[in-house]
């Protein structure tokens, strides 16, 4: 009968071929003196080419200063990781032939053994599933972010988007004292519109009108957003009323020359137009978010009850 020392061996051989994870022993001057089948089989290297051998001629393209370190650390007795955001792929290994290089988290230990030189263990674990599913996770979340702060019909930013981007310039604008104007959109005669050509064509022309009310805005600071129903809302940080002003009736113009059929007006006009309530912070001026939106307000009521298609200016 095999007497226990065999036995042990064969057992330490046996969880070794079957661990899920590669394992390496190094003796002190870096010669592969284990070498298991998790490794074998993913590096497509079988042990009885690499044992003696020193280990980074195994991998002769391996370039990696930082794992040469690691594992003379190891031979001095002292443990390391690699960081998987630095090090995702260090070694040529494969889940199989074709597959993507396996993304990696590698240790290296220090092995004291009773009268045997130390050696070191590199343990070289499989994070692939892990890395793909925080990268889902990431991508989930800003798809998740982005339907938040967007509007689900026109594609521009929301309500709620707005509600916090204009906090944050009047913020800006106290603290920097510049200017600040807000626009207040609203499609002129909608509500026919929509009783005569259909809800399916008024959201088309919603579509229409925020993507030419979007293009004209340039600059990475300015801000459009749905309102709600047919109205906009349009944040112009930085910009002072003269030239708020001319944007207000450069957007305007760019409806009009739509020239979407819109022949139930009331008014004689022939296309969809938009009025505009403008209110302009100046530099020398402070105020709160909810007196700019009813400045706003206010000046497209007027806008309005004044005829539409026109843009008015309402003072702070």
């Amino acid at each position: 009968m095999p007497d226990r020392d065999t036995q042990r061996l064969a057992m330490l051989e046996s969880v070794l071929s079957a661990a899920s994870l590669g394992m390496v022993v190094l003796d002190h001057e870096r010669r592969v003196v284990l070498w298991n089948r998790w490794m074998a089989q993913h590096s497509g290297i079988p042990a009885a080419q690499v044992l003696g051998r020193d280990f980074l001629s195994v991998f002769p393209d391996l370039d990696n200063k930082r794992l040469e370190g690691s594992i003379l650390q190891a031979l001095r007795g002292f443990p390391s990781v690699l960081s998987q955001t630095l090090h995702k792929a260090p070694f040529p290994l494969f889940a199989h032939p074709g597959a993507p290089r396996m993304q990696q988290a590698v240790a290296i230990t220090p092995v004291d053994v009773d009268g045997v030189e130390r050696h070191c263990l590199i343990q070289i674990t499989d994070v692939s599933a892990a890395v793909n599913r925080e990268r889902l996770l990431r991508v989930q979340a800003l798809e998740l972010r982005s339907q938040t702060f967007s509007d689900g019909l026109t594609g521009i930013a929301n309500r709620r988007h707005f509600d916090v981007a204009i906090e944050k310039e009047i913020r800006r604008a106290k603290r920097g004292g510049t200017p600040l104007s807000l626009l207040m959109i609203d499609i002129d005669h909608f509500k026919s519109y929509n009783d005569h050509y259909g809800h399916q064509q008024g959201d088309e022309t919603l579509i229409k009108v925020a993507a030419a009310l979007a293009a004209m805005l340039q600059r990475p600071m300015d801000l459009i957003a749905r309102y709600g129903g047919e109205e906009f809302s349009v944040i112009l940080p930085e910009m002072d009323e003269q030239h708020s002003l001319a944007m207000a009736q450069a957007l305007r113009e760019r409806v009009r020359a739509l020239a979407i059929p819109h022949a139930y007006t009331g008014t004689g006009e022939p296309f969809v137009t938009i009025s505009i309530g403008m209110a302009a912070l100046r530099a020398d001026q402070t105020t709160e978010v909810t007196a700019l939106i009813g400045a706003a307000d206010r000046a497209l009521y007027a806008a309005k009850h004044e005829g539409r298609n026109r843009v008015v200016v309402s003072q702070l």
